[in-house]
């Protein structure tokens, strides 16, 4: 098995530690975003440490970030180590901490809503829609199916929350608080991600049920598409052969910790909330498995062991 990172500590400025992240201010216009290996489920962060997560996320965001900035630009610059190193000679003594997790990026001022593509009924929309026939709010067609497709995508923002659940809510919301030409901009770019991820990842066998974008404003005013893109936790990755509407789909993501997190809920086990039940070793492994696998999909090659 893989070694596992659970969490950074680098010489450079921590400006936040997150659920998967900790980010570090590089000068004034950059930042260094290393991924652990920590692995949420229902806003709780799991004691255990799932192997190679860390490294597909970011190498994966690193992959679609330059298959995207045709669409978009990204405040990515590099997730290659040495390159990183080079930049950075005081990481030079801590590489086991970074090496294929670490990605250097421009800063910006994030905007504070997730910019979420639904082409498929599923997760919390599905439960939105079963229950009142809605999607934040606003009506969808009677008779829908769970996993149904969404002709044409369905841009459904929410809001971004520090702890919790996000919240969906209408894009008149959003515009409201943003503006209208920032509101637009952001839905347009949003649609085009996803349809240009969706159509690459059929071709790899792959469907992209839903995604959430995160956008920041550069220094010249400008969006521009940050934090990671089109990854297992970000998005909803289902195998073509498999799909069948009106039922839950098979996943490249967590979706083993969740079931199993779920049954032992079911079983009064486990409340919800902090601290989590020990995860059994067959579930971690079977969760990084998901990640490779994913990657391995999109990419077409193995993960790499250091970018």
């Amino acid at each position: 098995m893989s070694s596992t990172l659970r969490t950074s500590t680098l010489p450079l400025p921590l400006l936040r530690s997150g659920k998967v992240r900790e980010v570090y201010a590089v000068g004034e216009s950059q930042l260094l975003i290393v991924a652990s290996d920590r692995v949420s489920a229902f806003d709780v962060v799991m004691a255990e440490a799932v192997p190679d997560k860390g490294r597909g996320l970011t190498q994966l965001s690193a992959f679609w970030f330059g298959m995207l900035g045709s669409v978009t630009p990204s405040h990515f610059l590099s997730a290659n180590t040495g390159e990183i190193v080079r930049a950075l000679p005081q990481l030079a003594g801590h590489r086991a901490q970074i090496a294929g997790r670490a990605m250097l990026v421009r800063r910006t001022e994030p905007v504070l809503f997730e910019c979420v593509v639904r082409g498929y009924l599923a997760g919390s929309a599905w439960g939105e829609y079963r229950r009142s026939g809605t999607l934040a709010g606003e009506p969808l067609p009677a008779g829908l199916a769970e996993s149904a497709r969404l002709d044409p995508p369905i841009f459904s923002p929410a809001t971004k929350a520090e702890s919790g659940h996000d919240e969906n809510v209408t894009y008149e919301r959003m515009e409201a608080e943003l503006g209208a030409p920032l509101a637009e901009r952001l839905r347009s770019v949003s649609l085009a991600l996803y349809e240009t991820g969706r159509r690459y990842a059929a071709e790899r066998g792959l469907i992209i049920a839903d995604t959430k974008f995160e956008f920041g404003i550069g220094p010249d005013g400008q969006p521009m598409l940050i934090d990671e893109a089109l990854t297992p936790d970000s998005s909803r990755f289902w195998p073509i052969d498999r799909y069948q509407p009106g039922r839950s789909q098979p996943s490249f993501d967590k979706q083993p910790l969740r079931d199993w997190l779920a049954a032992e809920r079911s079983a009064g086990r486990w409340n919800g909330d902090a601290p989590p039940p020990p995860l059994p070793d067959a579930v971690v492994a079977e969760t990084g498995a998901r990640y490779r696998e994913a990657f391995r999909l999109l990419v077409g090659t193995d993960l790499p062991e250091e970018a």
